[in-house]
């Protein structure tokens, strides 16, 4: 009987044991492959100063879609699509009043001809490639008109 019970705590030890193990691995990966808004910033602050290029998508020069859609994929392993227009299409809409550090920001004359995006950083400011590249800038520059602000993802 002795046995029978050394034998039967040693089992729920183990089982005990590998459940937490595995617990503490999946929330370990879980959360390296949560997108948060530090992994995506890093990401765009490194392309800061890279020139403009109309159609670029990167490394070495981008537009300004170009920019977002690489910054997405490269920091969060998202898709987006490839033109500001479409990227407004698709993204969940929120206000400006709510927008959240790695939101897109959108320009131009209407929300059915967009021609600019750019990443909000938070402070009023965003990350966009433009005529002087890709530079820090405010959202609310007299020569950008704000149509609209969408959530690409939930970051952490």
């Amino acid at each position: 009987m002795k046995k029978w019970f050394v034998k039967l705590a040693l089992t729920a030890i183990a089982v005990f044991g590998f459940t937490v193990a595995t617990n503490m691995a999946s929330s370990t990966t879980a959360k390296a492959d949560t997108p948060s808004y530090s992994k995506i910033y890093k990401v765009a602050k490194n392309q800061l100063g890279k020139p403009y290029g109309w159609g670029s998508t990167g490394p070495s020069r981008f537009d300004c879609s170009g920019l977002t859609s690489y910054v997405y994929r490269k920091g969060a392993s998202k898709a987006i699509p490839r033109t500001a227009q479409a990227q407004y299409n698709k993204l969940k809409k929120v206000s400006y009043a709510h927008a959240k550090k790695g939101d897109l920001v959108f320009f131009g004359g209407s929300r059915h001809s967009i021609s600019h995006v750019g990443m909000y950083i938070g402070g009023g400011k965003m990350i966009d490639s433009q005529n002087r590249g890709v530079i820090v800038e405010s959202v609310k520059a007299p020569w950008w008109h704000h149509v609209g602000t969408a959530r690409v993802t939930d970051l952490d």
